[in-house]
């Protein structure tokens, strides 16, 4: 079984750098200096980190009911998280509870370390829209935005694709609900219904982040999970690893080379 797994991955991967290569070419053809950059690199994960469920049973997040289901109010909350895979935000809303809630967040499982003002300035990170405390996940941990403990109260919204009003990334998305029997039939039943004109509710995904198993976000110690920088053009390419924080001098210099 595993065999047949990894045989049709290493197919897939071999369609891809075609597709890679077909591109590169076409704009190679016409004088295009070409970087090949990725963003980050994804590595194994087996620990979801619910930071929003901590807070909020340290009384810090409030809670607001919408038709029987719970909603963050992220105005009313002292502190909240916004995920972002192996990063989550933490705003707070009262600055005399920042050391408190630092306290909290350090104490959770699964995080490596949380950063302040001196050290989000130190990394590079300290943008005026970054959370108060930015908290970091152990390699094998990334952040969840769950907010509520029970799932029978969880917005509607938590069990369909919806980037705009969870609060953070949910990579659970990727998923469709196993408890759905026969997924093709339930799909096309609700938008059969939609086209129809009906309003039907695409929740068709779980709310088990355990399913969840590659995770991407913190700065990675090992060189074959991070990202890449590669370019012909090597006289313009630095002797050493390079930086995040590198890379837009180094894109400027293959413009203006």
């Amino acid at each position: 079984m595993l065999v047949g797994l990894f045989a049709h991955e290493h197919v897939d991967l071999k369609q891809i750098d075609a597709v890679c290569d077909d591109l590169i070419r076409h704009y190679e053809s016409s004088g295009a200096r070409v970087i090949v950059l990725s963003e980050y690199g994804i590595r194994e994960v087996s620990a979801p980190i619910h930071l929003n469920r901590v807070l909020r049973e340290h009384g810090l997040i409030s809670m607001r009911e919408e038709l029987g289901h719970e909603m963050l109010d992220p105005g009313a909350s002292i502190a909240f998280a916004v995920a972002d895979h192996q990063v989550a935000h933490v705003y707070v809303n009262d600055s005399s509870r920042l050391n408190d809630v630092r306290r909290i967040v350090e104490a959770v499982d699964g995080i490596d370390m949380v950063l302040g003002a001196t050290e989000k300035r130190a990394w590079h990170i300290g943008h005026e829209r970054a959370g108060d405390l930015i908290a970091v996940a152990a390699p094998h941990a990334w952040f969840t935005y769950y907010f509520w403990l029970d799932d029978g109260r969880a917005p509607d919204f938590a069990r369909t694709v919806e980037i705009h009003r969870k609060p953070g990334y949910d990579p659970v998305e990727l998923f469709l609900d196993p408890a759905i029997r026969i997924p093709p039939l339930t799909v096309g039943w609700k938008l059969m219904k939609r086209k129809a004109g009906f309003r039907s509710l695409l929740d068709v995904i779980p709310l088990d982040a355990t399913l969840v198993k590659g995770s991407h976000g913190r700065q990675t110690g090992w060189d074959e999970d991070g990202p890449v920088f590669i370019s012909r053009a090597k006289e313009l390419m630095p002797s050493t690893q390079i930086t995040s924080v590198d890379v837009h001098a180094l894109m400027l210099a293959h413009l203006s080379a």
